[in-house]
Formats: structure tokens, sequence, C-alpha cells
């Protein structure tokens, strides 16, 4: 067995329970990743706007395929935000 064998034996327990917290706390990793890109966009003023909501809309759609592993990996569609 090799090194990455290895580590990835000894990883697997770890992310079948961040599929778990995904999927139970989903909404709340949401509201926090709003969060944190309001008060940075705030202490920015403004000036990194479209990079930070292109980075938080990247993070959603991570921890979507993340929570939805069991399910074949495709969430559901989410609807458009104005």
């Amino acid at each position: 067995m090799g090194l990455l064998d290895n580590l990835k034996a000894k990883l697997a327990p770890a992310k079948d329970k961040v599929t778990d917290l995904a999927q139970q706390h989903g909404d709340k990793i949401e509201h926090g990743l709003d969060k944190a890109a309001k008060a940075v966009d705030s202490r920015t003023k403004g000036k990194y706007s479209g990079t930070i909501q292109s980075g938080t809309g990247k993070a959603k759609e991570a921890l979507d395929r993340i929570a939805h592993k069991d399910d074949g990996g495709t969430p559901p569609p989410k609807p458009p935000t104005s």
C-alpha cells in the first residue's frame, strides 16, 4: 500500500463527517458565507463586490456538491438571485 492509499484511508472518515455536517447545517453555513461576504464587501467599500460575490457563489456550489454527494452529486437547482 502506497503513501497515497494510506492517506486516502485515513481521510475517509473525515470526508464522511464533512458530508454529514454539510447536509445537516448547509443553511447555517450559507448564512455564514453571506454574512462574511457582506462584512468583507463593506470593509472594502464595494471595491471588490464582483469578486466577493463570485467567490461566495462558488463556495455555495461546492457546499451543495458536498452535501448532495449521496444523491448522485447533483444538487437541486437553486432559484436565480437578483
